[in-house]
């Protein structure tokens, strides 16, 4: 115990100091803080969008599985709860959405501003008598009180218009006074929430109050669907973090009794952990000095990268003999754990500078960590080693060695497995590379399959395709937009469109609005083409005067601007087609039913707006980085290679190092490939830290071995790494989260291949008795 108390007390300094260096770091969890900037106006416009557009804050949410009037009675309760809550901006299940309510009140009051049935002939007598033949029959309908309400106000049916342009495509019915789905027993409720949709811990208090306000009323059998980016946000973050935390738990069991079996030391452990503990306190700092926040999941993955740490004091305990000195053991060992610390190091510096800031921030993490680990076990370590005197329990039986070392014979076989690999490459036409955004999404496809459904009942735009009009105010935008309409109508006739949505048709800009006004007669010429229209019609005399009143009234109002709109549904509305971003002003046009996107794309391009297939746009940012990625990668590899020149000075033994590593990284993107796997930015990150285990395998196979004991020692030490790389990453590849899955399939993979290959490469098959070169 005396000899291991120096051992827990560095233990317990490193422990709280990264526990101290946790607790003051800023952690977020807001997923846009991983996206990057985009390289074109258009994808910065995208991600910007994606971080704090109005549709990112947009919850949808259903309740289905009881009986109507029970889901209408819970949509209410639920809608009150909501909204006494304070976290949200606006939440609609449809209620108060009468004639008569506050909103409709102000389109009604503007109706012949807002609408484009407002025209000069629209008033002329014998249109005004087609307009009163049609209320006749309304009268004789159910909508009577309706008609008798607003129709003998607005005979041209102008609010009818504006309503229609307002409800878009939705198929929403209302009953019992809420909204419900078009072809279903399905309430429907529409939030947005003050935070943003992409932050994940924000997003926890707004589901915690879904949840709490649907289970204080719900009645027996009924179900909650809740969809949206802030719930894709917010339950992405929650599955990772569940799923790191449990297998982290048990990886690290697994490690703690490998560890155990392999050194019989608790001392051992403790020592080992030293490393990697300071590793992970320094690497969080770092990060934080230089970005000013670390994120959940860069901490997260972080410390999975820094697995690799790991083997640097496991080679070192592994390697000493027992009572040896420490310069002994380093004498032996330190150029080759010299060179695979800064190969890997070089490795892993590509994700510094991808301009990805979720991969800047892990390669920051992970450059970080192993340069602290490898420090600490260099100049730390040793001392607590010696005065402890830890050593394997066994080195491993020579014997043996060279039984397993007889394999070495199967080398050309091994590259003829190699040259097959490459060759399967090459017919194939390469590795498949996915640019698909929806690749790196953890979100489940059934999850957004639910969303694109809701979406589409309740009338939620989901732009796939959209044209983008720029302006420096609110007024350009709209008169851009007003020059598109005829041709937007000529496609939507010849059936290359089903439809559009598009700010214009809801707020015409300032000009058009004044024209509309100047387009209505005068009170006394509009009294008498009305008694004109009515002669020989069953209504009173004065039936129309409030008519007659309204648009004399209208007469004399200035134009609706967007800033009149205060009432926040209209506002959200039109927020999601109009808005401004850093001065500058944006219009969206989103059409429904695309049938030929080349004669949509000409038609907006020739009106001055832009075209932009949202898939493809993503897909291209993702291109981009993954490009970026791959080309410092390799600058990267470079560099390595460099290294192991200057520090081995013997062309023959990098030769086996690279090939060794090569070898490993073909065989294993073969292997993904032939497996349907399409690599992403995901497989590259994992492929850099299996190019790192590969480094030290393959350094510590190629170096100078004295004995056969030594070789003994060192195929056993490596052993031991291979086991607790595949112990941590194996259970990643067991996970149902994609990305996990990635990750772990694509690290067991590549870190079985590169021992094999370490092995077998590295170093030439030795005689007994003979050091090796």
């Amino acid at each position: 115990m005396k000899r291991g108390a120096p051992i827990a007390f560095i233990l317990v300094l490193a422990v709280l100091l990264t526990g101290l260096v946790l607790a003051r770091v800023t952690v977020r969890t807001d997923i846009a803080d991983l996206l990057p900037q985009g390289q074109t106006e258009t994808a910065r416009f995208m991600l910007n969008e994606l971080r704090s557009g109005s549709a990112a804050n947009l919850i949808l949410i259903g309740l289905q599985g009881a009986p109507q009037d029970a889901l209408a009675k819970l949509s209410q309760t639920m809608t009150a709860r909501l909204r006494q809550s304070g976290l949200f901006d606006i939440v609609n299940n449809g209620e108060n959405a009468s004639i008569g309510s506050a909103e409709q009140d102000f389109l009604f009051r503007n109706r012949y501003l807002l609408s484009e049935i407002t025209r000069p002939e629209t008033f002329t007598a014998a249109a005004l008598r087609q307009d009163m033949q049609r209320l006749l029959e309304g009268l004789q309908t159910s909508a009577a009180p309706l008609v008798s309400q607003f129709g003998l106000r607005d005979p041209p049916g102008a609010l009818e218009c504006i309503a229609q342009a307002w409800i878009g495509s939705s198929r929403i019915r209302v009953l019992h006074d809420v909204w419900f789905a078009g072809d279903r027993d399905r309430a429907l409720i529409l939030a947005q929430t003050h935070a943003p949709g992409m932050d994940a811990g924000e997003q926890d208090k707004v589901a915690a109050v879904i949840d709490a306000a649907f289970a204080s009323g719900a009645p027996p059998g009924a179900k909650l669907l809740v969809s949206g980016p802030p719930t894709f946000a917010q339950q992405a973050a929650h599955s990772i973090h569940r799923d790191v935390a449990r297998l982290s738990l048990l990886s690290s069991a697994g490690v703690l009794l490998l560890l155990w079996w392999r050194f019989r030391s608790g001392w051992v452990i403790a020592v080992i952990a030293i490393p990697v503990v300071l590793g992970i306190g320094l690497a969080a700092l770092a990060v934080q000095l230089v970005f000013g926040f670390v994120h959940g999941v860069a901490l997260g993955f972080g410390m999975t990268m820094l697995g690799v740490s790991i083997d640097y004091p496991v080679l070192l305990v592994g390697h000493r003999k027992q009572g040896e000195p420490a310069p002994d053991t380093l004498h032996r060992i330190g150029r080759a754990f010299t060179l695979a610390v800064l190969a890997a190091v070089l490795g892993l510096t590509s994700m510094l500078v991808t301009g990805f800031p979720g991969l800047s921030q892990l390669g920051l993490f992970a450059v970080v960590g192993l340069l602290v680990a490898a420090a600490v076990t260099r100049w730390l370590l040793p001392w607590l080693i010696v005065r402890a005197d830890l050593a394997p329990a066994s080195a491993g039986d020579p014997v043996t060695l060279l039984r397993i070392e007889r394999l070495r014979a199967v080398r050309p076989w091994a590259a003829a497995c190699c040259v097959a690999c490459a060759g399967y490459l090459v017919l194939v036409g390469g590795p498949h590379w996915d640019s698909d955004i929806t690749s790196l999404s953890p979100v489940p496809r059934a999850a957004l399959a639910l969303d694109a459904e809701m979406r589409a009942e309740i009338g939620a735009p989901e732009p796939g395709q959209i044209g983008l009009d720029r302006g420096d105010s609110a007024e350009s935008v709209l008169q851009k937009q007003e020059r598109l309409l005829p041709a937007l109508a000529r496609l939507q006739e010849t059936g290359a469109l089903e439809g559009t949505e598009l700010a214009a048709r809801l707020l015409p800009s300032a000009a058009t609005q004044l024209a509309r006004r100047a387009a209505l007669p005068e009170p006394e010429e509009l009294a008498a083409r009305v008694s004109a229209a009515q002669q020989g019609l069953p209504f009173r005399a004065n039936a129309f005067q409030p008519f007659i009143d309204d648009v004399a009234a209208t007469r004399a109002l200035p134009p609706v601007r967007i800033g009149d709109i205060t009432d926040p549904l209209i506002a959200a509305r039109l927020a999601s087609l109009l808005f401004q971003r850093n001065g500058v002003w944006y219009g969206l046009i989103i059409p429904a039913g695309v049938k030929d996107p080349a004669s949509l794309a000409a038609a907006l391009r020739g009106g001055g707006a832009a075209f932009i297939d949202m898939a493809q746009e993503a897909d291209r940012i993702v291109a981009d980085y993954t490009d970026v990625a791959l080309r410092w990668l390799i600058y990267g590899g470079v560099g390595a290679v460099a290294v192991l020149l200057a520090g081995l000075r013997d062309i023959t033994r990098v030769a086996r190092v690279g090939g060794a590593v090569l070898s490993a990284l073909l065989v294993t993107v073969a292997l993904l490939t032939a497996a349907g796997a399409h690599l992403s930015l995901i497989y590259l990150v994992s492929l850099q830290f299996v190019a790192g285990v590969g480094l030290d395998y393959a350094l510590f196979f190629a170096r100078r071995q004295l004995d056969e004991e030594e070789r003994a020692r060192t195929l056993r030490t490596l052993l031991t790494c291979n086991a607790m790389t595949i112990l941590t990453f194996g259970l990643l590849a067991l996970c149902r989260t994609p990305l996990l899955h990635q990750i772990g399939l694509t690290v067991v993979i590549g870190a079985i291949a590169a021992l094999v290959f370490g092995f077998l490469f590295a170093g030439p098959r030795p005689r007994r008795g003979e050091a090796v070169a």
